[in-house]
């Protein structure tokens, strides 16, 4: 059997509770239990899961369940299983438009689910087509002056949002490259833990990190200084292995 790391999108509790019950009998790790999209999106940005469940009906979510799979198809390339109460014929044919791994029936059967995640994840390994993913590949191509500039994502300092735009400091570069996009666009093309996104204007390289004070972080290749928001200071720390004085 393979062991997946799996996000479920499902806003019923006890039968969030009883899949994450099941996949953990089964070996398998549970990301997260997101009710809604943007829960959906937090998640997504801490860690990328192997596969994804999803209710498709979501209540308090500006997003339903199918609309959730077609990004999950075009941003994140994850497979998806689709789980409902609802048989209509109508609900199934739009659903079916998004290319799921599986259609599961509530109420949610034991055996049914183990087995059809393991088929939905061998069928998705095996049909999946030699390509790069591009929210995992090593280098991005981003629009600029009527073509495209090639970033390695292993060579970026940091990118900083500048309303419209994005600059992105490259290292060994005098100047950052400016891109007409928004920064929580291109966020998602930098998903690795090495990347974090400090706050609405800046995602920091960790890697590239070399002092930080009560205000500000500093990094590598960069003479300036990015500003530290109090607000983000705890979550940021755990970020890093901070030996405190005794």
């Amino acid at each position: 059997m393979t062991l997946l790391k799996i996000l479920i999108i499902e806003d019923e509790i006890i039968t969030a509770t009883d899949l994450k019950e099941i996949l953990r009998q089964n070996g398998h790790i549970v990301t997260a239990i997101a009710k809604n999209y943007s829960e959906t999106l937090i998640a997504l940005n801490k860690e990328l899961p192997d596969l994804v469940l999803i209710d498709i009906q979501l209540r308090n979510s500006s997003l339903d369940g199918i609309e959730i799979a077609k990004i999950l198809t075009s941003v994140y390339m994850i497979p998806f299983v689709f789980l409902t109460s609802h048989s209509e014929t109508q609900m199934f044919e739009r659903a079916k438009t998004t290319n799921p791994a599986a259609y599961l029936l509530k109420p949610i059967r034991h055996q049914e689910v183990v087995f059809q995640i393991e088929l939905a994840y061998n069928h998705y390994i095996a049909n999946k087509k030699v390509e790069n993913n591009p929210v995992k590949s090593e280098n991005v191509f981003l629009p600029l002056e009527r073509g495209h500039q090639k970033i390695v994502k292993s060579d970026v300092l940091f990118i900083k949002a500048e309303g419209a735009y994005v600059n992105v400091y490259v290292k060994n570069q005098i100047a950052p490259f400016l891109f007409s996009m928004n920064i929580g666009y291109l966020a998602q093309y930098f998903l690795t833990s090495n990347f974090y996104q400090i706050s609405r204007s800046y995602i920091v390289n960790l890697d590239y990190l070399i002092r930080y004070d009560a205000e500000n972080i500093y990094v590598s290749g960069y003479n300036g200084k990015i500003p530290l928001p109090q607000n983000r200071k705890a979550e940021f720390l755990k970020k890093l292995a901070v030996i405190k004085t005794p």
